[in-house]
């Protein structure tokens, strides 16, 4: 058995994709298999994975929502497919399927560098163990250019809020043991919604476990107009019951005083949005909700301006 799963979540991302296999076919370590979680495209996904087969599978052979099989490269492809769910339930997804010790996400739109794999399987074998939750490595740009910034020389291992919480920045490449991830409660599932922070699961890992700093390239990141990342103001909108939960496990999770007031003002705007006026009577920090009340109030105000003046504009 192969010593990683990279797994893909996939909306729509045909064009995109394939980048992301070609990325995978020039790794100098197959040690890997590739699992493609489809989030309900339709677009042609289905059928641009089938044809990375060797030999390609024809439409008799693929049965139900999932097949899987070897592509001319040598690693395993497998493929299923959900009726949409959002990133969260694709992961939900992902995580009851692999079987491998260590696991990572590699968007649709993103690809690794060439020696990736090899990195974080050599790096694991010399320094992992089951004291750690796994790796976490660094993001690049296509330019070459860090996002955020590297971990500290004497950083040897940390855990994720504990890197931010003492001034790291920037999207960081996770590599978890399937363990470890999989033993805390799945992402929940809200009707009508379609976003829950993926860091729920990490904040609840972060409290029993730390992760091996790897100061490397291990994913190259390109954020698409359409992503997640350039829309946030809708998804606080369209998702408020997932942020609202997300926020009462942030409450808790996080030590500082000011990011605890920053949450839970984000918190009280996403009550307000899904109408949920029992928010202070199911807040974790009951004190700290009422105290931001009017930060809430003035947050839900700017997220209203801004997906409504974001609708104006897609009329004109």
């Amino acid at each position: 058995m192969p010593t990683l799963t990279v797994f893909t979540p996939a909306y729509n991302r045909s064009h995109t994709i394939g980048r992301t296999y070609e990325s995978l076919c020039r790794q100098t370590c197959k040690d890997f298999e590739w699992l493609i979680i489809d989030d309900g495209s339709t677009d042609g996904t289905r059928a641009l994975v089938q044809s990375w087969l060797q030999p390609p599978l024809a439409p008799h052979e693929v049965k139900g929502n999932s097949f899987s099989g070897i592509c001319p490269a040598g690693f395993k492809i497998s493929y299923i497919w959900q009726e949409n769910q959002g990133m969260h339930g694709a992961h939900n997804i992902a995580y009851r399927n692999i079987t491998t010790e260590l696991n990572t996400c590699i968007d649709s739109d993103d690809w690794m560098p060439d020696d990736a794999v090899e990195k974080i399987v050599t790096f694991w074998r010399r320094h992992g163990s089951d004291r750690y939750a796994g790796v976490v490595g660094l993001d690049y740009t296509a330019d070459d250019e860090l996002i955020g910034t590297m971990f500290p020389s004497d950083m040897s291992e940390t855990t994720l809020l504990g890197f931010y919480a003492h001034g790291g920045k920037g999207d960081k490449k996770l590599v978890y043991r399937t363990e470890v991830i999989t033993k805390y409660p799945e992402y929940p599932l809200f009707e009508g919604e379609r976003y829950v922070g993926l860091a729920y699961k990490y904040m609840l890992i972060d409290q029993d476990y730390k992760l091996l700093t790897l100061n490397e390239p291990l994913v190259i990141v390109e954020y698409q107009p359409d992503g997640s990342s350039h829309s946030m103001y809708r998804q606080y909108w369209n998702n408020p019951r997932g942020f609202a939960f997300f926020r009462k496990t942030e409450m808790q999770c996080t030590a500082s005083k000011k990011r605890q007031f920053v949450v839970c003002a984000h918190y009280v705007s996403s009550s307000i949005i899904a109408r949920n006026w029992n928010f202070v009577k199911e807040s974790p920090r009951k004190l700290m909700t009422l105290l931001s009340i009017p930060a809430g109030i003035c947050f839900y105000l700017v997220i209203r301006h801004r997906v409504k003046s974001n609708q104006k504009m897609q009329f004109r």
